[in-house]
């Protein structure tokens, strides 16, 4: 980017002895290798210093080596000092980059010929001693060295290796004569230019953005920079020293590596150049060796393949023996690695490579770079830039050919057009090529160059002839700077022609446009390769043409031709094939590609002598000819194209698929599938599409697009292929995708990359497609020159600019800034790591001040200093939007902060200035608009950390801050003061104007400057609070000061806190805090944690506690207090009021906190509470604390968690509980750790008849709750401990002489059978009244069964469960205080055999009253349940029994029920649901109920046998088949009064077959037809039967209007009719107001579902069919769902209400009822003082109706269930709802799901008053924790709770963890849902492996 330094401008010789110092430090640190090549620079008399090198080990005498290399080189002439230089930056590791670039700068463009090493030099031939020859490279130095030199070599030998030579040299010479003779112009390797790259390492992809490193130091430079003016040398200056090294020079394809190689050859056999004339030049061609399929030794390769001898095998003896005794003599040159099939392998470096035996091609050359053969020889090595990943691991030198600048472009068009054509011509040509951009970049390589000027030359003759002239597509503006180069020297002048125009030809006043694209520039280029053979038409066009010429008469002339080309071309690049024989082409073609320079031709050498092989010109040509073979052709199928689609990466990897082609063939496909080539495509596509031509090309074109476009939306690309993305774009010239690819990525971040002005120029083209949307573009540490700025102006939309790179500097800057006022758009620049100074920050300053829409600036890391940083400063007032400026490490000073404060004082806008050190600075703005917006604007803040300031310096400072308004935040931290600084501090700081607050961290190291600071809260009235740490270890000294924020405001006494921690406070150090503090503290906090005050300083403490009257908290922490301070607390605990909490751990040595009540008025009773946790405490301790504790009047609570309270400690507190009057709870949690400790301690149950609860476990909470007088009932749980039969005994008796215990917990005990039984045994005496829990204990079934015949033993039992084996092993007892109730037996998976069953048989029919059993998984057989039935007896007492089984299903349930019936006369009723048996047992009785399973015929003959069966129940869909059975069966059931059948069948036939039978069965009064579809006969034959009939169900049922009108008008027939159920359309109303009319009988009336829409007519007929109800006074239960009642049917049924006096249900759910309907229809319920039932969900009921119910449910004492979910319910109503539920002592269900607020506290609350309540829904209302910790609190009062159901809440972990605690004392709870909650699934499973009652499922 710099422009290149004049080696003139200093002496070289003058900079050497400048430097000197440097470079001495620098030498000495090298390898010994490198200082000794350095040393033979030297002439042969001064070169001693190379062998005392060589033998010195200290360090002391290479420094004198070295000192004295370099007081030679400062005093010879400029060329040697040069030459010197040169190497040194050559051979030399870590020389700083500007020591670098000033060497580079006065060495690097004088360039000799002669200047070579003693290690360059040609060896003699004649026999020396060692010390004359010259050693191997130093990359040898661990391979094993050459035969030694004092073998003797005969003459004869030298004799034919120097023939040899000769030979070789004429060749050389020939082989540059053949290669030249069409050249241009003449080849120096001293004019070519080469970047240096580091070589021997292993290379990470560059795809990192720089880094900052740590704070304060630069960024540093990535790895791998090359292609700079300070990086590059000339070809013949790299080449010094190459002798005896692996050299690489690594080029693009065309860049002239093989040209360069013969010329290199060339000058070798003239005795010149680099390479030794005595050296052996061998020019190996991979392409040759390519053809080498067989091994074969050294000397065949090397006389077979490259030139044979003209002696015989002695003369090839003779060179082999010199060649392989003096490797050192030779040089091979390895050209084209590129064009090798295969790729290099590592080879073994342990062992040498035999060159006599036959060896395949690649391990020969392997075995020359690894040298394995020849070790020292010389080898050259030509490849891609890809191929250096192959080759640098073995390299010891690597280049890159830098491309050709302008100059050389230039140079290059004058020279082909003086020969080729004529001057004139020339000047035009180089015009249109240096303004039109894919020209430019084509001729940066020489061989495209040539075809460039091919291309121009046929253009500029053609519009000749037509009278135009060609301009380039690009915009006129452009030309100007795209033309400018690096080049040294003013450009040449360009003589005047013929046409006298001063150097420009005149231009005729018609203009042709050259392509804008690469592909159409190739399409031009076949043009003009094929125009000199056209024949060209003999008019003329001189309109003005298109994008491509509009003569394409080359591409219809010559089809056949370029189809076939195409072919040839796609073969090639599907077999990797750029070389071709004759035989691959027809004759015709093949002479045309000749003969039109489109074909080069290339002679190898086969086993069968020299044959011509073919290539196209250039690999570009080839791959554009296959991409054109893609487009036009249809053997080339959509696959195959997709498969060569792809983008290239500029960076490579040794992984990487080897290719010599250079990948641009996706380019040229999307070039080809621009609308614009369409025509071309068109042309070549007839020749295999005929006719259809045109719509294939497009389909394929819209291929071409559809692949781009989804790489346009793919957002994992890395930056070198974004950049090549956005060229495939450029080339397609779509703008739509232009825009996909800015829409996917808004900041295009490109690393570490090489960037040419034409990926600037791609990049724009996408940028300008985004619009007024904007894009970034972030360059990090991207190689570019200044002309890329020149292109970058074109980009029209850029939000966001970034520049990030050392070799960034004012040059970039200065050009930057003419460019950033075309940026309308930038909002953000950043500039940042790179060599910024003053000077570019005032030229990006003042470009800055026109870019009025940008908001950020970053240009931070840079060398700004003082000035530039006051540049920026100054436009922060012109920049309106400018919200971010950030400027650290700039190497500024103080001056430069206060400069910005000053900006802050001056009434800027700045709402943020941060400092810390130099090293970041940062400066937020506020936005003008923002400041003339009515919004609030928040005060600034400034942070000023690591200042060093002293006292004067803080005075200034202090000034300038109370000048600045008003401050959010002060920070000054990191300065280290000492305490007179402090003190000026102080003294100002009444006069800032602070906000929030000031932090001074690491600026207050004293106790000393503590009290200074202290002062403040007395003498500032607006500091509120102090916080100082002072030794912590793990943060620097923590200060901060907080204002109240209210200054202007009238002084009122407010809350202040002291934060003391951590300062080595002493008790001393307390009074003179104290006396800071001075008389009036207003403390309500007070912080001394983690100083020395012991128990004297928590004595002062205590004893000042009545000055602070206004304390809240005061926290000791961390004092080492002992358990004489833990005493002193107690005492004050009772002496002080207002203390009410004192926290100690450790027996106070860590945690000692007081929290005082400021509310002490007389009437309140206060609660204390003392925590003495995780201390060792002795019975002595005990003792003395509780007496003080004693002596507290107020309510106690002692918590003594986590502590070690040995057995004797809790005797002694046992002896001292009855003292505590006051006491109310004691905490030992994770105290009790025994079996023996917590029998001690439930001893408390005798000596303290206050105990109203104990709960003890080791590994849970444990508390002992007291009452204020003697406590009736207690409860005891005891789980987790091991009870063993010693242990049970003296827990026996404990409880027995005990009080009434309600709930006993003995579960997790590991108590066995016999402990069981013999607790069992014990329950009388127990007093239990509510529960026994013995879960999860070790029982067996013994165990299990011994409690299970606690049903039979013990009257007081009400119900058992048990479960063994199932996830929760269960056994609980549950007893009743008085008898008369049903036993429950439940017995679940628990795997019974026979005897188990026969032992439930007999606990059963021991029972002395009704008895259910419950059997559910527990693995029986049909066997064991038959014989289990058998031995059933139920007395008359009666027993109902439940058998559930998977295996109860068809053929095993009918024949399960056969054997009960024959078993066991006393069955009364008998049913079989899903999988469930049930049976139900009264003695002499006969069987009344069958419920039978799906297959009737097997059960008719059973049924048969009990006539007296008065109940059939088909309800589970009889079908057809069974209809006919029950038609044979009714008749013989002459008691059959009830009758119930299912059906899903649509056919009518059955039902009127039953009819028909119905008919005859005049015993029948009780009828249920659900889901039948009714025809009308059968509607006609039931008609007959409904008199007799007094229950009737047909819901679900289908029929006819005809049907139903029949069915509802005989309804007016059944006047014994008590119970109706049936759905009606709108028709039947009017007959169903009518029939009920005549019946006054009903009890029941269910009438649901019989409106979907309600008209007038709808509603006046719904309020005739409620009159109609009037008369049905004894009604009981009535259910309207889903009528959509109007607000007149509501007010018809409140009409009704009080004339049902017996109604005990009433469901209106679905009725739409609105709020001031449900008001008055709650006041009429008033009247059914027996109501049980109210069912009013999904309605519109909202407060008002909340209220009533208040009001009235009270007065509904029976009332047990209560649904009113999915209403409008508020937090009003939610209130009024509790007060009604309080009332409700008999409510077992309620159901309050949506119901529209989630403030459902009250009611849950509320529920502590339903003793009775089983079942609680408040799900999807969003309630929050606060429901979930409500309803932990109801849980252990409400014993019958069954289910919760909390799904779709707001529920979180600490809800549904208090929910776990509160289930442990609520056994009987089955399930609570939380499905859908706010916790994870990860915590839903922790919680369900804490209790599987939670259930987190959605079903």
């Amino acid at each position: 980017m710099d422009e290149e330094l004049d080696p003139d401008d200093e002496n070289v010789n003058s900079v050497l002895a400048q430097e000197s110092s440097e470079l001495l430090r620098i030498l000495t640190s090298q390898p010994l290798t490198v200082i000794m090549q350095l040393c033979q620079m030297m002439p042969g008399d001064a070169r001693w210093h190379v062998d005392s090198v060589a033998t010195s080990t200290s360090s002391a005498a290479v420094t004198e080596h070295v000192k004295a290399v370099l007081e030679y080189f400062r005093a010879t002439n400029a060329t040697d000092c040069r030459t010197f230089l040169q190497s040194i930056c050559m051979l030399c590791e870590n020389i700083p980059m500007h020591l670098e670039s000033r060497l580079m700068s006065v060495a690097g463009y004088e360039h000799t010929d002669a200047i070579q090493s003693a290690a360059k030099e040609p060896v003699s031939l004649r026999i020396t001693d060692g010390s004359d020859h010259s050693s191997a490279s130093a990359t040898d130095e661990n391979l094993p060295s050459p035969p030694s030199e004092q073998q003797h070599v005969k003459r004869p030998r030298i004799d034919h290796w120097q023939q040899y030579t000769v030979a070789v040299t004429c060749l050389q010479q020939k082989r540059w004569e053949r290669l030249s003779e069409h050249l241009v112009s003449e080849v120096h390797l001293e004019n070519v230019w080469i970047s240096l790259r580091m070589s021997n390492r292993s290379r990470d992809r560059p795809d990192q953005t720089p880094g900052f490193a740590d704070r304060g130091s630069r960024t540093p430079e990535p790895d791998g920079d090359f292609g700079s003016l300070e990086s590059r040398v000339t070809l013949e200056t790299f080449l010094q020293g190459c002798t005896g090294k692996v050299t690489v020079v690594a080029g693009q394809a065309g860049s002239g590596k093989t040209l360069l190689m013969s010329r290199l050859g060339q000058q070798w056999a003239r005795g010149l150049g680099p390479i030794p004339s005595s050296y052996l030049f061998i020019v190996l061609e991979f392409r040759q060796l390519n053809l080498l399929s067989r091994p074969l030794s050294l000397s065949e390769l090397l006389f077979r393949h490259y030139l044979p001898p003209k002696g015989g095998d002695d003369e090839k003896r003779a060179i082999m023996d010199y060649l392989l005794s003096n490797p050192e003599q030779s040089c091979w040159v390895l050209d084209g690695y590129d064009e090798f099939l295969n790729k290099l392998t590592k080879q073994d470096m342990k062992h040498m490579l035999d060159p006599e035996s036959p060896l395949p091609v690649a391990e020969i050359i392997s075995g020359l770079l690894h040298r394995q053969l020849l070790p020292g020889c010389t080898v050259l090595v030509t490849c891609r830039l890809r191929d250096i990943m192959d080759l640098e691991d073995i390299s010891d030198k690597v280049g890159q050919l830098l491309a050709w600048g302008c100059h050389e472009v230039k140079e290059y068009v004058d020279n082909f057009f003086r020969v080729k054509a004529n001057r004139a011509l020339g000047v035009q040509a180089t015009h249109l090529l240096l303004s039109n951009r894919h020209l430019l970049v084509m001729s940066s390589l020489p061989a495209l160059c040539y075809i460039c000027c091919i291309c121009l030359k046929h253009l500029l003759l053609e519009t000749k002839e037509d009278g135009t002239r060609v301009q380039s597509g690009d915009r006129e503006e452009e030309r100007g700077n795209l033309s400018r180069k690096k080049a040294k020297g003013n450009e040449p002048k360009v003589e005047q022609t013929a046409g006298g125009t001063n150097g420009r030809a005149q231009h005729p006043p018609t203009v042709a446009q050259i392509p804008l694209t690469l592909t159409q520039v190739y399409i031009t280029v076949l043009g003009a390769f094929l125009s000199p053979d056209c024949e060209r038409n003999e008019a003329t066009d001189k309109t003005k043409t298109t994008r491509l010429p509009e003569r394409l008469d080359f591409l219809t002339q010559y089809r056949s031709e370029l189809c076939e080309l195409a072919e040839l071309a796609w073969r090639g690049l599907e077999e990797s094939k750029i070389l071709f024989m004759k035989e691959d082409i027809s004759q015709d073609v093949l002479e045309l590609s000749v003969k039109t320079g489109l074909f080069s031709q290339v002679e190898l050498t086969r086993e069968d002598g020299l044959v011509t092989a073919y290539c196209f010109i250039h690999l570009t040509i080839h791959e554009f000819l296959a991409a054109l073979r893609i487009m036009t052709s249809t053997d080339v199928s959509d696959t195959e194209l997709k498969k060569r689609f792809s983008l290239k990466t500029r960076w490579t990897t040794k992984s990487d698929q080897k290719t010599v082609f250079t990948d641009s063939l996706h380019l040229y496909l999307c070039g080809l599938a621009s609308t614009h080539c369409t025509q071309a495509l068109v042309h070549l596509a007839r020749a295999s599409c005929g006719t259809g031509a045109q719509s294939w090309v497009q389909k394929r074109q819209a291929f071409v697009l559809k692949l781009l476009k989804k790489k346009c939306n793919s957002n994992i690309l890395t930056g070198p292929k974004i950049l090549e993305l956005c060229h495939c774009v450029q080339e397609s010239q779509d703008n739509q995708l232009a825009k996909e690819v800015a829409g996917v990525r808004p900041t295009l971040e490109l690393r570490n990359i090489p960037l040419s002005p034409s990926d600037i120029d791609a990049l724009a083209f996408v940028v300008n497609s985004v619009g007024d949307n904007g894009i970034g573009l972030d360059f990090g540490a991207c190689s570019m020159e200044l002309e890329c700025l020149d292109v970058l102006s074109k980009c029209r939309h850029i939000h966001y600019l970034s520049f990030r790179s050392r070799k960034y500097g004012d040059k970039l800057a200065e050009k930057l800034s003419l460019i950033l006022p075309k940026f309308t758009t930038l909002r953000k620049l950043e500039f940042c790591g790179t060599s910024l100074t003053a000077t570019g920050a005032a030229s990006l300053a003042s470009a800055l001040q026109t870019c009025p829409n940008i908001t950020e600036i970053n240009l931070s890391d840079n060398n700004l200093k003082d000035e530039g940083i006051r540049y920026i400063a100054d436009i922060f007032a012109k920049l309106p939007r400018l919200t971010s400026v950030v400027l650290g490490r700039n190497n500024s000073s103080l001056q430069a902060v206060d400069y910005l404060v000053g900006k802050i004082s001056s009434g800027l806008n700045i709402q943020h200035f941060h400092a810390d050190g130099m090293k970041e600075v940062k400066v937020t703005l506020y936005q003008s608009l923002d400041m003339n917006s009515h919004k609030t604007k928040s005060e600034p803040t400034i942070s000023l950390l690591n200042q060093k300031w002293s006292t004067p310096e803080m005075q200034q400072l202090a000034n300038s801050l109370a000048c600045c308004p008003a401050l959010s935040v002060l920070d000054l931290s990191g300065g280290q003061w000492d305490v007179e600084v402090l003190k000026t501090l102080t003294q100002f700081l009444p006069k800032f104007n602070i906000c929030k607050k000031i932090i001074l961290n690491g600026s207050c190291s004293s106790v000393k400057g503590l009290v200074v600071l202290t002062a403040l809260l007395s003498n500032c009235p607006a500091v509120v609070e102090l916080h100082i740490r002072l030794l912590s270890s793990k943060a620097p000294n923590q200060v901060s000061i907080v204002f109240s924020g209210a200054r202007e405001k009238p002084a009122v006494k407010v809350s202040k806190i002291l934060c003391l921690s951590c300062c080595g406070l002493v008790p001393a150090d307390l009074d003179r805090v104290w006396k800071s503090l001075g008389t009036s503290c207003d403390l309500t906090v007070l912080d001394l944690s983690q100083n020395c005050l012991g128990n004297k300083g928590l004595k002062k403490l205590v004893g000042v506690l009545p000055r602070l009257y206004n304390i809240q908290e005061i926290d000791a922490s961390n004092n080492g207090i002992s358990m004489e301070g833990v005493f002193t607390l107690a005492e004050a605990l009772c002496s002080h009021n207002n203390l009410t909490q004192i926290h100690i751990r450790d027996g106070g040595k860590e945690q000692v906190i007081l929290k005082f009540c400021s509310d002490i008025s007389s009437d309140k009773q206060l609660l204390k509470v003392f925590r003495l946790n995780s201390s060792s405490l002795m019975p002595s301790d005990i003792d003395l604390l509780c007496l003080r504790l004693a002596q507290c009047h107020p309510s106690l609570e002692l918590d003594l968690s986590h502590s070690s309270l040995k057995d004797q400690t809790i005797k002694c507190l046992l002896k001292v509980l009855p003292k505590m009057r006051s006491l109310q709870k004691l905490n030992v949690s994770h105290s009790i750790t025994s079996t023996m400790e917590a029998l001690t301690l439930l001893t408390c149950f005798t000596v303290n008849q206050r105990v109203t609860s104990v709960k003890l476990s080791p590994q849970s909470e444990s508390f002992i709750y007291f009452d204020s007088v003697k406590a009736e009932q207690a409860s005891c749980r005891l789980t987790h401990f091991h009870l063993n039969s010693d242990n049970l005994e003296r827990l026996l008796e404990i409880l027995q002489p005990g009080p009434t215990i309600s709930y006993l917990d003995l579960s997790s005990n590991q108590l066995e059978d016999k402990e069981v039984e013999r607790l069992v045994d014990s329950l009388t005496s127990l007093k239990i009244t509510s529960c026994l829990n013995l879960s999860n204990n070790s029982l067996t079934q013994q165990g299990l069964l011994a409690v299970a015949g606690t049903v039979s033993t013990y009257d007081n039992v009400s119900a058992v469960e048990v479960s063994s084996l199932g996830a929760e092993k269960r056994c609980l007892i549950f007893l009743r205080e008085y008898e008369g109730c049903e036993k429950t037996l439940s017995v679940r998976e628990s795997s019974l055999n026979r005897e188990h069953l026969v032992r439930l048989a007999e606990i059963v029919s021991n029972c002395s009253r009704p008895t259910k059993l419950l059997l559910k998984d527990n693995s029986l057989q049909p066997g064991w349940i038959e014989d289990f039935v058998k031995l059933l007896n139920s007395g008359q007492r009666g027993c109902s029994v439940s058998i559930e089984e998977g295996w109860i299903r068809a053929e095993e349930a009918v024949r399960l029920v056969r054997c009960c019936l024959k078993l066991n006369n006393n069955i009364q009723t008998i049913r079989v649901h899903h999988t469930t048996l049930h049976l139900s047992l009264l003695k002499s009785t006969e069987m009344t109920s069958v419920s039978p399973v799906d297959q009737l015929a097997p059960m008719i003959s059973t049924i048969q046998m009990h006539p007296l069966l008065t109940e059939l129940d088909f309800s589970n869909s009889l079908g057809k088949e069974g209809a006919e059975f029950l038609c044979s069966l009714l008749p013989s059931l002459p008691n059959l009064t009830s009758l119930s059948i299912g059906s899903k069948e649509t056919c009518t036939d059955a039902l009127e077959k039953l009819a028909e039978v119905l008919l005859q069965s005049t015993t029948v009064q009780n009828l249920t037809l659900s889901g039948h579809v009714i025809g009308d006969r059968a509607a006609e034959m039931m008609t007959r039967m409904f008199p007799r009939l007094r229950s009737l169900n047909l819901s679900h049922c289908e029929c006819s209007a005809t049907g139903r009108l029949q069915l509802v008008q005989a309804l007016g027939q059944c006047v014994s009719l008590e119970h109706l159920c049936l759905d009606l359309d709108e028709d039947s109303t009017v007959c169903l107001a009518r029939a009920l009319r005549n019946n006054s009988s009903i009890r029941s009336l269910k009438l649901n579902k019989i409106r979907t829409a309600m008209g007038t007519s709808e509603v006046n007929d719904v309020l005739d069919l409620l009159a109609a109800m009037e008369g049905l006074t004894q009604m009981e239960e009535i259910e309207l769902d889903g009528w959509r009642m109007p607000v007149t049917g509501v007010e018809q049924l409140t009409r009704l209400l009080p004339v049902w006096k017996e109604l005990r249900k009433i469901s209106l759910s679905k009725n739409l009822i609105v709020d001031q309907s449900g008001d008055k229809l709650l006041e009429a319920l008033i009247s059914c003082c027996h109501l049980e039932e109210l069912h009013l969900s999904r309605n519109q009921l909202g407060d008002l109706t909340a209220a009533r119910m208040a009001c009235v449910l009270p007065s509904l004492a029976h009332l047990a269930v209560l649904d009113i979910s999915e209403n409008r319910i508020g937090c009003e109503g939610s209130v009024s709802l509790s007060k009604a539920v309080m009332c409700l002592r008999y409510l077992t269900k309620i159901n309050l799901t949506s119901v529209g607020t989630s403030e459902l506290c009250a009611v849950a609350a509320s529920l502590t008053n339903c003793p009775l309540i089983q079942d609680v829904s408040f799900g999807w209302n969003n309630c929050g924790d606060e429901v979930a910790l409500e309803l932990a609190k109801v849980l252990p009062l409400c014993q019958k709770l069954t289910r919760i159901d909390l799904e779709s809440n707001s529920v979180s972990v600490v809800g549904a963890e208090a929910l776990v605690k509160a289930l442990q004392s609520c056994p009987a709870l089955q399930l609570i849902r939380l499905w859908r909650n706010k916790i994870s699934t990860f915590e839903a499973q922790r919680l369900t492996d804490m209790d599987r009652r939670l259930n987190f499922s959605s079903t």
